[in-house]
Order: structure tokens, then C-alpha cells, then sequence
């Protein structure tokens, strides 16, 4: 182990100082004694020099999109221009208060109001609202409004959400925490929902469908109009998962297909900050007659003033106060960068990153979908099985070409699934790299197959025993002990 890339309580020496505080200039102030410390609190003791080249050398740990290259599937890594950045942490964005008054927070106001009639426009729809905080908390509002528009009709039978067995596993779980029953239909091969086994589900309980387009394996629903048809004949509603929205920008839009509810994750789609647990936003988007029932509060315009108001028939707050503001100001700043005549670019430059490397290593990597992906697609492990690699291995071999590892074993419906997308800011020269390092680790899957089933080699720690990592997380330094 290298000096520093220790625990900084293991750098601590008794009395070695790396601060220096100014002089106490307050007077005495006696605190209750149940707010009093009975011991020292215990902090590590270094140099300011030894703290600096520890916390820096524990951010080179971090993977990131601009450490290297992310393909992870299904998740939409992609960079995060430093433009974003900088408006939204202006000082009149950063700060703002949420209990300043209307009068005072016009521009932002402008920039919540403008944001949702251009997520309007992307989509289809007719009205957002920027109320929600992430992707699941927008799937849970937009099942709310199913709910509450089908018992403001009086009809209390609908209890009942169709889900495709090849949907992300929030899907399920946003409708359950909705108070719905789940019900699964198969996919075909593709990923594609099948329309026999929809028709096979559908009657008067059923309240919508939830899908996404293109779906989780990168195929684009092409039954998506009789879907949608089916739907609404049997008196449902049809929910758009925005998960894959980054293909489609500019082409083609879910409101024109059918849908009358989307969520969109702007992590995923409009380049804002993702993951760590945050920030997040999932901004939900309706069709002009379930407007009145979008969380609240929503930006309106009466002439030439902008207003917080609460739709009329709202399903409440989901936020405590108006949803994630320095992410929306991040996602503005990136459409009306790109502008109008460049959104149209992003999904067909992701399609031609996602096709080329699917087309280049189809040959070494088992290829269950043959037809033309999206953005995304799915290998199912080596097509050589002699040396019995698996998807794991691969996995852990690309973290020592400094490449993040794809999604791995899902979606479930392939043993080995490897689910790759590049998504389109890559240049050719980047993917060239990873089809290059793909083929090599092939080869060696054949010919020196311990490197691979050994990988990482040259990362901070190996191979770790990840379900018990993530069951029993060693979080606080005196339990240090149980790592040896």
C-alpha cells in the first residue's frame, strides 16, 4: 500500500498540528452540560501538507464520465458541460431563497416556466411539472395522477398496472408504492412487449401501462401506436419511463406515440449530475386533460409576471419546496445550448456510436438481437466459452485499461447480458479504444485466461466479495479491524 492512499486516521501522529485557528473573540458562553463533550472528539491529527496530498489523492480514486470512458447501459452516462455549471451556480441562482416572494425571483421563475414548455415541445405533452425531486419519485407521481384521474371518474376498480418483464425494476416497485397490483407480460426476444400476452391482460381493472421507448435492450417499440390504441380502448392510461428518452431527442416524441404521462431523467437525457445517491430530477409531463392533477406548485404567466400556483386538482407537493432548482437550471442551459437544430442530432449520433461498436466486436461477443439497435445493446457473454470467462470477469479486466465497466447481467433475459451504450458525445477515437481493449481481453479470454479471471490487477484494491461489501459496509474506522 502506498503512504497515502491510508486512512487519514492512520496518518495521524499525536500533537502534529495542520491548522490554525483565530483568536476566540466572543465571551464566555455557558452551555447546558448535556451539550458538552465528556471527551476530546477524535479526529485525526497531521500536517496541512499531509492533509492536502491525502483528500487529493482520494479524489484521483473516483471513476467518473471525465476520468474516463462510462459505457454503462440503460444509464446514460455522458459528460456534463462546465457551461451548466457555471450559470447555474451564479450568484443570483445560487443564492436564492425558495421563501423569497414572486416579485424578486422573476428570472428564475422564467427559467422553471420556459424549461417545461421546452420538455413540452421535446415530448409532446402539454404541461409540466419540475415539482419532483428524482426518476423513481417522478414514476410515483406520474401513477398518482393514474390513480386519482380514474377515481375522480368514479371508477375505483382500476387497480391494475401493466408491466413488461423487460422494464426497469423501479417500474414495479413506483406502482406498488402507488397502491396497484403488478401485472407482468412477457417480451418478446427483442425486448419488445408482446401483444398477444397484452391483449391477454387487458380488461376494465386495468388503470395504464407503463413502458419505455426504446425499450431496456435499445429496440425501438415499433407496435407502439397499437399499444397505445389497446390502452386507451380498454380505458387505460399509457406512462412513458423517460429512461431512454437520449435516443429519440429531436426525432421522435412519446406524446405523438400514444402516451399520456411521461417522467424524464435529466441525468440521464439533459446532461445534468448523476449519480451518488444525487442530485436527481424526474420531471413529469402530461397530456391537456391531466394537467390540473400535476404536482405543486407550477410556474404560470399572466402577462408579463411569473407565479407560483398549485394546479387545481393537484396530487400535492412531492418536494418541499419546488424540486431541484440547480439541476433545472443545469438541463436549460444545456437545451438552449444546443439549440433546436442540434437537439435533432443527440439520438442519432448515439444510435451510430451504439451500432459501430456492436458491429465491430460481434464477432468475439455473443450477439442475441441481431437486428439494428438504438442507442444501446446487449451482448450475452463470449461467443468462446472453451475457458468458461464470464460476463464478471470482462467486467473487472476493462478497470485496468481505465475503462468503467457496462451494466452486467441485466436485463435478466440473458445469462451473460454485457449492455453497452456510448451514448453521443464519444469521439470515434474513444470508441476505437474500447473496441481495441474488448478484442484483446477477448483474446486473452482464449489464451491467457487467468489475467482475466484474476482482474483488476492494477486498481487500489482486487477483486472484492461485492454482496458482502454492500450487506456489511465497513463505514467507521474502529471497526478497521475487521478488514484484517
Amino acid at each position: 500500500m502506498r503512504y497515502y492512499d491510508k486512512l487519514i486516521f492512520e496518518l495521524s501522529k499525536k500533537d502534529r498540528v495542520g491548522h490554525n485557528l483565530p483568536t476566540n473573540d466572543f465571551i464566555d458562553i455557558k452551555l447546558d452540560s448535556k451539550l458538552l463533550r465528556n471527551d476530546d472528539a477524535n479526529l485525526p491529527e497531521v500536517t496541512e501538507l499531509d492533509l492536502v496530498r491525502h483528500y487529493t489523492n482520494v479524489s484521483l480514486k473516483n471513476f467518473g464520465v471525465e476520468t474516463g470512458f462510462y459505457p454503462l447501459g440503460s444509464c446514460t452516462m455522458k459528460y456534463n458541460p462546465k457551461i451548466n455549471d457555471e450559470l447555474a451556480t451564479l450568484p443570483g441562482f445560487a443564492n436564492i431563497h425558495p421563501l423569497q416572494p414572486n416579485s424578486v425571483s422573476q428570472g428564475f421563475l422564467k427559467i422553471y416556466h420556459d424549461l417545461a414548455i421546452y420538455l413540452s415541445k421535446i415530448t409532446g405533452m402539454d404541461a409540466y411539472s419540475l415539482n419532483t425531486y428524482a426518476g423513481a419519485q417522478g414514476e410515483l407521481a406520474g401513477l398518482m395522477i393514474i390513480k386519482k384521474y380514474h377515481h375522480d371518474r368514479n371508477d375505483f376498480k382500476r387497480n391494475k398496472i401493466i408491466v413488461p418483464d423487460s422494464a426497469h425494476g423501479t417500474n414495479p416497485a413506483s406502482a406498488t408504492v402507488a397502491g396497484f397490483d403488478i401485472v407482468e407480460v412477457k417480451s418478446n426476444l427483442d425486448g419488445t412487449i408482446n401483444i398477444d400476452a397484452l391483449k391477454e391482460a387487458l380488461d376494465d381493472t386495468v388503470a395504464g401501462l407503463m413502458l419505455t421507448n426504446p425499450n431496456t435492450v435499445g429496440m425501438f417499440e415499433k407496435d407502439i401506436l397499437e399499444v397505445s390504441n389497446l390502452i386507451h380502448e380498454c380505458g387505460g392510461l399509457l406512462y412513458y419511463d423517460g429512461a431512454n428518452l437520449n435516443a429519440l431527442l429531436g426525432i421522435a416524441r412519446p406524446g405523438d406515440m400514444g402516451f399520456d404521462i411521461t417522467h424524464l431523467n435529466l441525468h440521464k437525457t439533459f446532461s445534468t449530475p448523476h449519480g451518488g445517491g444525487g442530485p436527481g430530477s424526474g420531471p413529469v409531463g402530461v397530456k391537456g386533460f391531466l394537467k390540473d392533477y400535476l404536482p405543486g406548485p407550477v410556474v404560470y404567466k399572466y402577462s408579463d409576471k411569473y407565479v407560483f400556483e398549485t394546479p387545481k386538482e393537484t396530487i400535492g407537493a412531492l418536494s418541499s419546496f419546488y424540486g431541484n432548482a440547480s439541476v433545472y437550471l443545469r438541463a436549460y442551459v444545456y437545451i438552449r445550448t444546443l439549440g433546436e437544430e442540434n437537439i435533432s442530432k443527440i439520438g442519432p449520433l448515439a444510435t451510430l456510436n451504439a451500432n459501430y461498436i456492436k458491429e465491430s466486436l460481434k464477432h468475439l461477443f455473443k450477439l442475441p438481437i441481431k437486428t439494428h439497435a438504438m442507442h444501446e445493446f446487449v451482448f450475452d457473454g463470449l461467443i468462446d466459452q472453451s475457458t468458461n470467462i464470464k460476463t464478471l470477469d470482462i467486467a473487472k479486466r476493462l478497470l485496468d485499461y481505465g475503462i468503467h465497466a457496462p451494466t452486467i447481467y441485466f436485463p435478466l433475459t440473458f445469462s451473460q447480458s454485457l449492455m453497452i451504450e456510448p451514448t453521443e458525445v464519444e469521439s470515434l477515437e474513444t470508441l476505437d479504444h474500447f473496441i481495441e481493449t474488448m478484442s484483446i481481453i477477448a483474446d486473452d479470454s482464449i489464451n491467457n485466461p487467468q489475467i482475466v479471471k484474476n482482474a483488476p490487477h492494477n486498481t487500489i484494491v482486487r477483486r472484492l466479495d461485492e454482496a458482502k461489501a454492500a450487506r456489511n459496509p465497513i463505514v467507521k474506522f474502529k471497526d478497521i479491524s475487521k478488514l484484517t
